[in-house]
């Protein structure tokens, strides 16, 4: 295919080259794919590709910025509603056609992505394996002797085979870390109620959420910002309060299972001491928990009267087994044997141990797990399917149970030639942070990307965070002074240090303590050494409260033209102050002022 492989710039690239050739080029592209492949339930028509390709069309004509993800094919997991289209969870039973877009894929035709088809699933969403639906098991995209990994089987299958630039998963129990992680490609797993599930089929609904598989980090991200946000239409949608970190630190604290479990698979467990050490190369130092919290808590998803989420949500077709998977019909009637008690006690347990599990990670960064502990061959699944899919998750289940984003990264290759990767998790709307390491590792790992055989490219940048404030520091509040605390606390990051435009004059205040430098604009200025920091939104009028007069907060210019918030100072205050502006920056002046004394 001429565009296997495609990230969100190549499609851009090729797009801006040639826009009026939008609804042929993917033309081009449907006519390659086909039903014969199961991971596709469905394909779009050529008149449902022209109805979405018409109107992008002439908004791109008018307005180029507008849409971030034009003309770019994407796959929907056939749990999701696309208008017009069939929705069927891998039911025949229970197909019907959707009225209307789900939230989340609205918002991405509204950015400009194109949907190209709809993907097969473990039936009803419920399995981390791709083998339980009537349209067969979906094979791995590296040995098709192996699971493809479930539920959200084809939409990684599609994407790990460069068919698409990312798709549309579902998220409960890990059916959109699992599938990553056997496919060698990016599984973002956002925090729940960031992205609508309006639309969409649920599986357990207190626990689930969409996710995004893509082959870069940074295009799972892009399109996560674009399908996400708050909906009022859904009881469970939320607003992200602006608190988490805008990136994990340089060098992060990492914490991993102290005994992590492979169930005697060797090649799994080398895999991932060759991860751990690779992290070690990123500059993550690692630090063993006690893994039994979370450990119980995984085990409460399927074995426990959660899963009654499950009946709940399939409804009346529980009553024709006939029409179900066997397996998952098993699964889902379990639902019915637990009683209100045996739920509450079931929440209560669940609350004990999300707590401690919160208190665990308040030490760290974020925690980072193989995504899988082992892999096993279709054959082996149809003999075992319940207690191979029960392993699958031993690393996911707790996740959404907790309240906890995740990552899943393509990690170092078992020697069988299977990928083996592995996930970052961390409290809810930490999604950012993740990303920003995410995209440092699979840089560092240099992996081909999916199974395309495509080399990973240099990183883009993340799209700019509505929920921080880049602030400039540049005296008492720079790394290692003794005002830094102000910001470290408040989960402020570094992002680089830089200069200002040469229109500032810098000076040593007067009786302050402790010392501190006062930063105006003036005719005649020079370029000023500044660190620029990134603070969550919401702790940011905190910050701007603890600063004293003749100190204040407004908007520097830096000398590649960017605009920042910054450090100024009163005029006033400038009659009595020393000017140091030739010295370039504070540290300068005080490692002068140190000389001097010596």
């Amino acid at each position: 295919m001429a565009f296997t492989g495609f990230t969100l710039n190549d499609w851009r690239r090729y797009h801006q080259q040639q826009p009026q050739e939008l609804f042929a080029t993917l033309s081009s592209l449907l006519a390659e794919l086909s039903l014969e492949d199961n991971a596709w339930l469905y394909l779009a028509t050529p008149s449902q590709l022209r109805a979405q390709t018409e109107p992008l069309l002439a908004a791109w004509q008018k307005d180029p910025q507008s849409l971030p993800l034009f003309g770019v094919p994407f796959a929907v997991k056939d749990n999701i509603d696309v208008a017009g289209w069939p929705t069927t969870a891998a039911c025949p039973a229970f197909a019907h056609e959707a009225a209307t877009d789900a939230v989340a894929v609205a918002r991405l035709k509204a950015a400009g992505a194109v949907v190209i088809g709809k993907t097969n699933l473990d039936q009803f969403a419920t399995g981390l394996v791709g083998t339980r639906s009537p349209y067969g098991a979906v094979k791995n995209s590296f040995n098709a002797d192996y699971v493809s990994g479930g539920s959200s089987s084809g939409s990684a299958s599609v994407t790990a085979r460069g068919l698409v630039c990312f798709a549309l998963g579902t998220d409960t129990a890990g059916s959109g870390r699992v599938p990553a992680g056997f496919n060698n490609i990016v599984g973002l797993k956002p925090t729940k109620g960031w992205l609508s599930a309006t639309g969409v089929l649920p599986a357990c609904r207190l626990n689930d959420t969409l996710s995004v598989f893509a082959l870069t980090v940074e295009d799972a991200f892009q399109v996560a910002t674009c399908a996400g946000g708050y909906d009022a239409s859904d009881a469970y949608s939320r607003d992200n309060p602006a608190l988490a970190p805008a990136a994990l630190p340089a060098a992060p604290r990492l914490a991993v299972p102290s005994h992590p479990t492979f169930f005697d698979d060797a090649q799994a467990e080398a895999a991932w001491e060759k991860a751990l050490a690779a992290l070690q190369a990123c500059g993550a130092t690692l630090h063993p928990v006690d893994f039994a919290p979370f450990h119980q808590l995984a085990e409460q998803l399927y074995s426990g009267p959660w899963v009654a989420e499950r009946t709940a949500a399939v409804g009346e077709i529980l009553h024709h087994p006939e029409q179900m998977d066997a397996t998952v019909y098993g699964i889902i009637a379990s639902g019915q044997h637990y009683s209100a008690v045996d739920a509450y006690q079931a929440e209560y347990l669940r609350a004990e141990l999300s707590r401690q599990i919160q208190q665990t990670l308040a030490q760290f960064d974020a925690l980072v797990v193989p995504t899988s502990p082992t892999i096993h061959t279709l054959e082996e699944m149809r003999q075992e399917p319940v207690r191979y899919n029960s392993q699958f998750g031993t690393y996911t289940n707790f996740t959404n149970l907790a309240d906890l984003s995740a990552l899943a990264l393509p990690g170092p290759f078992r020697e069988d030639g299977l990928p083996a990767g592995i996930t970052l998790i961390a409290p809810a709307w930490h999604d950012r942070a993740l990303a920003t390491f995410g995209q440092r590792w699979q840089q560092s790992l240099a992996l081909d990307l999916g199974a395309t055989g495509k080399a990973c490219a240099a990183p883009s940048a993340l799209p700019a965070s509505p929920h921080h404030v880049r602030v400039a520091v540049v005296g008492a509040h720079l790394t290692g002074m003794p005002l830094n605390h102000q910001l470290t606390r408040r989960n402020a990051v570094l992002v680089e240090e830089t200069r200002t435009a040469d229109a500032y004059r810098l000076y040593a205040l007067a009786n302050t303590q402790p010392p501190k430098p006062g930063l105006a604009k003036a005719t005649g200025g020079k370029a000023i050494t500044v660190e620029l920091w990134d603070i969550p939104l919401a702790r940011f009028g905190e910050f701007v409260a603890e600063i004293p007069a003749p100190l204040g907060i407004g908007t520097l210019t830096l000398e590649d033209g960017r605009q920042v918030k910054g450090f100024i100072c009163e005029p006033a205050a400038l009659a009595d102050a020393r000017d140091i502006t030739e010295f370039g920056g504070w540290r300068n002046w005080l490692a002068r002022k140190e000389a001097s004394h010596v």
